[in-house]
């Protein structure tokens, strides 16, 4: 069982302090190198409840999109705009949102482990990045539709863990559910 997951949730939780947290200070605590690990605590913050904040959906979608960006291009240090890591989060509801996540992440841990490895490399890595990049333009309209945003978060964190923990069934896994979110935001927001 891999544990990179929680332990994700602990350095953030461990560069928590004051009234309010920095994204540059997220960065700094999860390493400049670690393109997964930010891509998973931002999309995770917006499938939590912290994503009642407004304008979380379009903040995650703009910061997930410059890591994919530099993903493709093989860049090996995190860069983020200014303008984003200047922006701060309230301590109490990113605390919150962490111990929300942690009953999850703990549940889905023990089903992770390194396998099909080879889709975490180029050129196989690719189609997963541009598809995710793809996701990250349409997630600032999905604000307007309740739940949809979530949804779209909730397939990067996949995809961020599957690189995270080295499994590349849980890349396909998000691929699929990526799949099913023009059908739920259609679902959640057309047809209920």
């Amino acid at each position: 069982m891999t544990r990179a997951l929680s332990e994700t949730l602990d350095q953030l939780e461990k560069s928590v302090h004051g009234d309010s947290i920095a994204v540059q200070e997220v960065v700094e605590a999860l390493g400049r190198k670690s393109f997964a690990a930010l891509m998973l605590i931002f999309s995770l913050i917006s499938t939590s409840p912290a994503s009642a904040i407004p304008g979380i959906t379009a903040i995650v979608a703009t910061i997930v999109f410059i890591l994919v960006v530099q993903m493709i291009f093989g860049r090996q240090c995190v860069w983020l705009p200014g303008v984003i890591t200047r922006r701060r989060m309230s301590s109490a509801k990113l605390c919150k949102g962490i111990g929300w996540l942690r009953r999850p992440v703990r549940f889905v841990e023990r089903f992770l482990k390194a396998r099909l490895t080879f889709l975490l490399h180029r050129p196989w890595i690719l189609l997963p990045l541009l598809l995710i990049l793809a996701l990250t333009l349409f997630m600032p309209f999905m604000e307007v539709i309740p739940t949809s945003g979530s949804i779209a978060s909730a397939v990067i964190a996949l995809f961020a863990a599957g690189l995270l923990t080295r499994d590349g069934a849980l890349v396909i896994v998000s691929l699929v559910v990526l799949l099913g979110v023009p059908l739920a935001v259609w679902r959640f927001g057309f047809g209920g």
